[in-house]
C-alpha cells in the first residue's frame, strides 16, 4: 500500500523572514497572559518649548487637538485619542506611552492582577487607566473608554497606473508640496539593558506576540537581541509591530513611527520638511521586517520620528521569523543606514561610550560579548 507524501514548506518563505525558530528557541508568545492589548494609544513627552514643538509637529503632518501653555495634544486624521501628548517641562524627555485594552473590564482585570490602582483619566482624554512600569523603567499606561476625537479629512493616496490596468486616465500625478498628513501612531521602538526580561513582561502581562526576532551576528545561541512585537487580535490582522525592543547599553526611546497615505505623501512631505531646514536621519527606503516604506527625521529636540506607509499586517497564526541583526539587513532598498540613525556619528560618541561603560558595570544582559555583537551590527 503506497503512502501519500505531503510536501513540507517553510511558512516564512517570502513573508517576513526566511527562517523560523530552531528547537528550544523563544516561542514569541506567552501561554496565558493577563490581558491582550489591542493597539498603541499615544506617546507622552516633556519639553520646555511647546511653540517650537508645535511648529515641527505641523510641518511633520500632525493635526493639533489641543494647544495650551502647559500641554499640546497632537492627532492623526483617524478618529480616536490624540497620538502624542506633550507637556511643558523643564527638561526634554520621553515620559512613557499608553496601550489600548479591549475594554474597561480588561483594565480592571489588569489592576487586580498587578495591584496597580485603577484610575480615571483627566479630561479631555477620558476613560480609565492602569499605570504600570516595564522592566526598563518606562511608564506604560493601559487605557480603555477614552474619548474619541472625530475623524479629519485624510490625504488621499495617488491613483497609480500599475500592471496591465490603468486607474488614472487623462490625469497627471502632481503631489502637492505640503506636509504628509499623519493618519495615526503606528509603533514605538525602545532599547533595553534587560531585553529578555522586558520582552517576557510584555508577552506575559499584556499578551503581545512576536512577529520577528533578530540575533547579533554569530550569537544566535545566546538568543535574540531584537524583537518586533504585535498585538494579538486573534483572526483580526494587526500591524507587524506595535512595539519593537532591542538590546543595548541604555534604557531609552529609539524612535516612533506615524502612518501616512502612500509613497508620494511620504516623499513630498519629506521635501516639505527638508525645505524648512529639518534633518533627515535616514530614507527613503523599504524595510525588511514589517516591509514599511520609511523616512526618518530628527525633531528639534533630537527625537527620531518616522513617516511610514504600506506596512505588513498579520493575524495570530503566524509564528516568529528569525534573522541576523545587521545594518544592511534593515532595508530591502534605499540608501545605506546612516551614522545618525545607527547612533554611531561623532556627535553621539561621548554619550554612547558613557552608556556602554555604565552598562558593563551593572548586573544586566548587556555584557562584553553582547557589546561585540552590537558593534558587528553597525559594521555589517
Amino acid at each position: 500500500m503506497s503512502k501519500t507524501v505531503v510536501p513540507v514548506t517553510d511558512g516564512h518563505q517570502n513573508l517576513h523572514s526566511e527562517h523560523g525558530a530552531l528547537r528550544g528557541e523563544h516561542p514569541g508568545r506567552a501561554r496565558d497572559p493577563i490581558i491582550r492589548v489591542t493597539d498603541i494609544a499615544w506617546l507622552e513627552f516633556d519639553k520646555p518649548d511647546l511653540v517650537r514643538t508645535e511648529a515641527f509637529a505641523r510641518a511633520f503632518g500632525f493635526g493639533v487637538a489641543l494647544s495650551a501653555p502647559e500641554q499640546l495634544h497632537l492627532r492623526g486624521t483617524r478618529a480616536g485619542a490624540p497620538c502624542v501628548i506633550v507637556r511643558n517641562g523643564q527638561r526634554t524627555r520621553f515620559a512613557g506611552y499608553a496601550l489600548c485594552a479591549a475594554d474597561e473590564a480588561d483594565v480592571a482585570r489588569l489592576a487586580d492582577k498587578t495591584g496597580a490602582p485603577l484610575r480615571r483619566l483627566p479630561e479631555p482624554i477620558g476613560g480609565v487607566a492602569v499605570q504600570l512600569t516595564d522592566p526598563t523603567g518606562t511608564p506604560v499606561k493601559v487605557v480603555a473608554g477614552t474619548h474619541q476625537l472625530p475623524a479629519h479629512p485624510a490625504q488621499a493616496p495617488q491613483l497609480a497606473n500599475v500592471g496591465a490596468g490603468a486607474a488614472r486616465i487623462n490625469a497627471t500625478v502632481r503631489p502637492a508640496p505640503v506636509p504628509a498628513r499623519i493618519q495615526r501612531l503606528g509603533h514605538l521602538v525602545l532599547q533595553s539593558t534587560t531585553y529578555r526580561q522586558t520582552l517576557d513582561w510584555y508577552l506575559e502581562t499584556l499578551g503581545m506576540i512576536v512577529s520577528d526576532f533578530l540575533f547579533f551576528p554569530g550569537q544566535r545561541h545566546r538568543g535574540p537581541a531584537m524583537s518586533f512585537i504585535r498585538c494579538d487580535r486573534g483572526a483580526t490582522p494587526s500591524d507587524h509591530h506595535t512595539l519593537a525592543l532591542t538590546l543595548g547599553p541604555a534604557n531609552r526611546y529609539v524612535h516612533s513611527a506615524f502612518e501616512v497615505a502612500d509613497l508620494d505623501a511620504l516623499a513630498a512631505g519629506g521635501e516639505y520638511l527638508r525645505d524648512r531646514g529639518y534633518l533627515r536621519s535616514w530614507g527613503i527606503g523599504r524595510h525588511i521586517q514589517g516591509s514599511q516604506l520609511f523616512d526618518y527625521w530628527r525633531d528639534p529636540d533630537g527625537f527620531l520620528v518616522e513617516h511610514y506607509a504600506d506596512g505588513d499586517v498579520f493575524d495570530n497564526t503566524l509564528e516568529p521569523g528569525w534573522a541576523p541583526f545587521t545594518a544592511s539587513g534593515l532595508a530591502q532598498w534605499g540608501p545605506p543606514a546612516t551614522k545618525d540613525f545607527l547612533d554611531t556619528n561623532p556627535r553621539a560618541a561621548r554619550h554612547q561610550v558613557a552608556s556602554v561603560l555604565n552598562a558593563l558595570r551593572q548586573d544586566n544582559e548587556f555584557d562584553l560579548n553582547r557589546l561585540i555583537g552590537l558593534l558587528k551590527v553597525a559594521a555589517s
